[in-house]
């Protein structure tokens, strides 16, 4: 009887690790947004990264990746914001409260971008290949 509990216990405790660690390593994952040399979904797994724009703000302005991973950005504020790369590769054009963009990193490198109607707010996103 105390082996079927000793058992229980340890196979409970292990799973719950597991489920934690799962969890841990994974994101948002949405479809919704897109853009040109972008994708939509999550290209290099099942999951992405989200960063909220909320108080005028990128909620994760440093964001490292591999390549094919999917960002997601979602406004969380109350007034409309843009993400849009510093050098022109994505631009999710006006995004209203509510609204969200995804984009895929398919190349390596540091991307930089920035809110057009707000200055103040910029990030990065750096992109490691796998």
């Amino acid at each position: 009887m105390k082996k079927n509990i000793l058992f229980a216990t340890i196979s409970s405790l292990l799973i719950a690790a597991i489920l934690f660690f799962a969890c841990s390593k994974g994101g948002y994952s949405s479809n919704s947004g897109g853009g040109s040399g972008g994708g939509t979904g999550g290209g290099g797994g099942t999951t992405s990264n989200i960063i909220y724009m909320k108080g005028s703000a990128f909620s994760n302005p440093s964001l490292t990746v591999v390549t094919g991973t999917t960002v997601t950005w979602m406004n969380d504020d109350n007034m409309t914001h843009t993400v849009t790369s510093d050098n022109g590769v994505f631009n999710s054009g006006n995004m209203a409260p509510g609204s969200s963009y995804s984009y895929t990193f398919s190349a390596a490198g540091t991307f930089n971008y920035h809110c057009i109607i707000h200055s103040g707010m910029t990030g990065s996103v750096t992109v490691s290949g796998m």
